[in-house]
C-alpha cells in the first residue's frame, strides 16, 4: 500500500532509539525525509546512518533536547533550512521516573510536566502554523495506555499524559478544516530499552527472575506478549498518510488488549 508519504517532511523527536527510532524508520520506508534529534549525538547520528543507509531517505539528525525551548526552536529551525516546510509531527519524549507521591518532590514533578507535557505543546506551537499555512499537516504524540489505565508506580506519566490526549482533542477540533489531523497514540507494553528497565526493577522488587517476570508480564496480556516497537512504528506512519486523513482527534491504543476500559 503506497501512504503517500514519498518525499514529506517529518520531524520526530527522541529518535535514537526505542519508539522514536522505530517511528521515524518507519516513515523513511515510505519515502519520508526525517530530521530527528536526542540529547545524545552520538546515538542519533548513529540512528541517523543506519536509517537513511537501509531506507535510501535523506535523514538529519540533531542534537537537542526537548525539555528546553531553544532546542526545539532550534530542532524545527533545522528542518526548516533544509527541506522548506514539515509535514509530519511526531512528537515523543522518555517516560518520567517512576515513584509515589511521597518520594516525588515538587522538583520532579516540575521536571517531569516540563519533559511530557510541555514538550509536545512546544514542539506543536512551532509546527501547527506551517501545517496551517500550507493547508496539510499530521500532528501524532506518543503517549501511553496509563493515560487510560494508570499504574501506581507511573504516577507522574499517568498524571500528565490525559492532559496531552485533552490537547489533542482540542486541536483536531480547531484545525481539522485546515487540512490538520492531530492524534494520539497510546502504546502498551513494547519492548523497549525503557521497557526492560521497568520490568528489571519489577522483578528486582518481587525477587524473580527477569525472564520469569517477562513471561509472567506477557501473560497478562490477551496478545500473550510483549509489543514490538516497530509495530507503533508502522502505526505512525498509517496516522501520517493520506489514508488516515479522515483519523482525527483520537488517542489509538496500541496495546495487546492489555487496557480493560470500553474508551
Amino acid at each position: 500500500m503506497d501512504l503517500g508519504l514519498k518525499d514529506k517532511i517529518a520531524v520526530v523527536a527522541a529518535a535514537s532509539q526505542g519508539l522514536g527510532k522505530a517511528c521515524a524508520l518507519a516513515l523513511a520506508q515510505e519515502g519520508a525525509k526525517l530530521v530527528i534529534c536526542s540529547r545524545r549525538k552520538k546515538e542519533i547520528t548513529e540512528a541517523a546512518e543506519e536509517i537513511e543507509g537501509s531506507t535510501g531517505s535523506r535523514v538529519v539528525p540533531i542534537e537537542a533536547d526537548m525539555s528546553k525551548q531553544q532546542d526545539i526552536t532550534r530542532f524545527v529551525d533545522v528542518a526548516k533550512r533544509e527541506f522548506g516546510t514539515v509535514h509530519v509531527l511526531v512528537n515523543n519524549a522518555g517516560g518520567p521516573p517512576t515513584g509515589n507521591i511521597f518520594e516525588m518532590p515538587d522538583a520532579e514533578w516540575e521536571k517531569g510536566f516540563n519533559l511530557t507535557m510541555m514538550s509536545a505543546v512546544r514542539l506543536t506551537r512551532e509546527v501547527l502554523p506551517i501545517m496551517v499555512a500550507q493547508k496539510w499537516g499530521r500532528i501524532i504524540t506518543i503517549t501511553s495506555y496509563v493515560a487510560k489505565q494508570p499504574v501506581n508506580e507511573l504516577i507522574l506519566s499517568a498524571s500528565f499524559r490525559p492532559g496531552i490526549h485533552a490537547l489533542t482533542k482540542i486541536l483536531s477540533n480547531l484545525h481539522a478544516k485546515d487540512n490538520v489531523t492531530v492524534n494520539a497514540v497510546c502504546p502498551g507494553n513494547i519492548l523497549t530499552k525503557r521497557q526492560e528497565d521497568l520490568s528489571r526493577a519489577r522483578a528486582e522488587q518481587k525477587r524473580m527472575n527477569f525472564q520469569d517476570y517477562l513471561r509472567d508480564a506477557a501473560m497478562q496480556i490477551p496478545a500473550e506478549r510483549l509489543g514490538r516497537p516497530d509495530e507503533i512504528g508502522g502505526v505512525v506512519a498509517f496516522l501520517a498518510s493520506e489514508k488516515a486523513s479522515y483519523i482525527n482527534g483520537v488517542s489509538l491504543l496500541v496495546d495487546g488488549g492489555i487496557t480493560k476500559g470500553t474508551n
